[in-house]
């Protein structure tokens, strides 16, 4: 028989081998039923992503694609889930869905509320509203000199089909895509709500003159009717640039911003520039002839400044690692084909950017679209190349970030991508109130430096590519500062 100690130590024994520890800190808000009440994407976040260290201020949220679709969610969970990525810098995103309009704006609606209530920032996801203009209707399509109708097939991707149609065959179409909008911002403002941020992923639909746009439309009567001078690739672009921005304008942009006037809306891909795009979308292939600046093998195709008639408020540079992009370069170091063209992106954006319009950066690193038969050369850009690049994408002028991945590589993006942005927030005052100091890219592997002032202080970031290292300066002013080496880390220099 034991006695009263020997059960105490019993008891302290089985106590110890028994005990079941408390979960992970990412892995806290997971409901208590056993089953997810959101995604699994949205769950990979909460693990990967560590509350910050640093109080974001008001400094915009992180904008991750696994946060987007949470799963319908009651007004208990959305306030658990909003919170918890609000920890952690990340901002919830509702979707609308003109398919599902009830269900979508039902679960839009919770989360508003409760990101109201909290004083956050309501965040939605309006992609499906911009879909489609070229519907497949053959009011659409192109017509030939024999009034025969054809569409533009060259934006086809794999066994996906894009009926591309004519630019001047779309005024009514304009009235039913902006309804799929109008249902949802009337509903928001009737329900006393606010809309703060509102990205759509607008890509192959309505007016796009590259790929074998240009040779339809000389071929279409109508296109040839209406662009006086058709042959010329420049005033081309230009006429269909002007549609294509009056299309957001009217059926995306103005619907949201005539009820919420400092809303920030904007589209993937549209932001300000120097006249010249650096990238490819999947999508997209350059043709012989067309006006383009060369760089040893890319050619960056001439663009047209369609920004100021979306009526978009917020800048949306894409920054990724398009597969194509490691071959256009001869650089030895691996690193700095992708970094080299990735910084020239986000440089060209932050550099022509007004200041009170902010720049969200789309971003990914994993090697974006590569064929089914990659080349064995074409090496992945280096996680701590990718990480820099970002340092220096907030010191030339991105304020925040919105990732992009496939499910399969959400923990790695995430955990590269949220690292970066918790650690910056230890200089939100440089990010917020800063201005940038260069956009100079070398054009050659050796020290890239970027900065921040803010009165008499300099936010600098030195990364150094190449076989040595080199002295390295910014200018400020009228003067060069000199930066010295410090890898892995921002300094804080004084210019007094």
């Amino acid at each position: 028989m034991c006695t009263k100690f020997e059960k105490t130590l019993l008891c302290l024994i089985l106590s110890i081998f028994t005990y079941t520890p408390p979960a992970a800190f990412g892995s806290e808000p997971k409901p208590d039923s056993g089953k997810l009440a959101w995604s699994g994407r949205m769950q990979t976040v909460l693990d990967v992503a560590k509350p910050l260290e640093f109080d974001r201020g008001k400094r915009l949220p992180l904008y991750l694609w696994p946060a987007i679709n949470s799963g319908k969610l009651d007004d208990q969970t959305a306030e658990l889930l909003v919170k918890e990525l609000d920890r952690r810098g990340v901002g919830l995103i509702g979707s609308w869905s003109p398919r599902r309009r009830d269900d979508s704006l039902a679960n839009g609606l919770t989360i508003a509320r409760v990101q109201t209530r909290l004083g956050l920032r309501v965040n939605v996801n309006a992609n499906a509203c911009t879909y489609h203009f070229f519907n497949g209707d053959e009011r659409t399509a192109h017509v030939d000199e024999a009034g025969k109708p054809f569409w533009d097939e060259s934006f086809d991707s794999g066994s996906r089909k894009h009926k591309m149609g004519c630019p001047f065959a779309l005024d009514f179409r304009k009235d039913p895509m902006r309804e799929q909008v109008e249902f949802f911002a009337r509903a928001y403002k009737e329900a006393g709500l606010k809309i703060d941020f509102v990205f759509a992923d607008w890509e192959i639909d309505g007016p796009i003159e590259y790929n074998r746009a240009f040779d339809a439309s000389k071929r279409c009567a109508r296109c040839r009717e209406r662009i006086k001078n058709i042959d010329d690739f420049l005033e081309f672009q230009r006429a269909l640039r002007k549609i294509r921005s009056e299309l957001q304008r009217y059926a995306y942009a103005t619907p949201i911003t005539s009820r919420f006037p400092d809303a920030l809306v904007g589209n993937y891909a549209v932001y300000p520039h120097n006249g010249y795009r650096h990238w490819y979308d999947y999508f997209e292939y350059f043709v012989e002839g067309q006006p383009c600046l060369v760089d040893q093998r890319a050619r960056y195709r001439v663009w047209y400044d369609d920004f100021p008639g979306t009526g978009f408020t917020f800048a949306m540079p894409v920054v990724y690692t398009w597969y194509p992009t490691y071959q256009w370069y001869d650089f030895d170091d691996s690193d700095y084909r992708w970094f080299y063209n990735m910084l020239l992106v986000a440089s060209n954006a932050g550099e022509n950017t007004p200041s009170d319009v902010p720049i969200i950066s789309f971003v990914h690193w994993h090697t974006t679209a590569p064929p089914d038969d990659p080349d064995p050369k074409v090496k992945q850009l280096s996680r701590e190349a990718y990480q820099e690049l970002l340092w220096h994408m907030l010191l030339r002028g991105t304020d925040t970030f919105f990732l992009w991945c496939r499910q399969d590589e959400d923990a790695e993006e995430v955990r590269l991508l949220h690292e970066v942005y918790a650690a910056a927030q230890q200089y939100a005052e440089f990010l917020e109130e800063g201005t940038p100091v260069s956009f100079r890219v070398p054009k050659q592997p050796r020290p890239v430096v970027s900065g921040l002032r803010l009165g008499g202080r300099l936010l600098v970031r030195r990364t150094d590519f190449g076989s040595s290292a080199k002295r390295a300066s910014i200018t400020v002013g009228d003067r060069e500062v000199h930066v010295s080496p410090m890898p892995g880390k921002c300094q804080v220099l004084s210019l007094r």
